[in-house]
């Protein structure tokens, strides 16, 4: 799968990891940075990089990684074809791709740790959308939202 990688300052420490861990499970990995870490760089610049990646069809999933991962899904979910969620347990991560068709996760640095990020990465990656009727319909009111 082609996934586009994206962290602030807040989620620069853990990138590498996630990149690693993709890359190692036979994953192309999209970096859009931050290549360097500066502590001024603004999530929003993230979001749209791995948004953009997605909609043009250089990844079909993204990866967002700031300090909460609060922004990095609020910025991401203001485009259109774009559903990011925060997950901070395998639940979510995977529960958010099979019923809500989920393409962006979002990770909060600060709030899990590499090893929990790692299962978090594996368990979205892993997921694949239910084709019951019900999530159909479902997706189909949330697309319509976009106008």
């Amino acid at each position: 799968m082609r996934i586009g990688v994206g962290a602030d300052h807040g989620g620069f420490s853990l990138k590498a990891d996630i990149i690693a861990l993709l890359q190692k499970d036979g994953h192309e990995v999209i970096d859009v940075g931050a290549h360097t870490f500066d502590s001024t760089d603004d999530y929003p610049d993230f979001a749209v990089a791995v948004g953009k990646a997605i909609q043009r069809g250089e990844a079909e999933r993204g990866i967002l990684i700031c300090g909460s991962g609060a922004g990095a899904a609020i910025a991401a979910n203001k485009l259109r074809g774009i559903r990011a969620g925060v997950c901070h347990d395998t639940y979510s991560a995977h529960q958010g791709v099979e019923h809500d068709d989920m393409n962006v996760l979002c990770l909060g640095a600060r709030v899990v740790g590499t090893e929990v990020a790692k299962e978090l990465v594996q368990a979205f990656v892993g997921a694949r959308l239910f084709t019951d009727p019900r999530f159909a319909r479902r997706l189909a009111k949330v697309k319509a939202l976009e106008g």
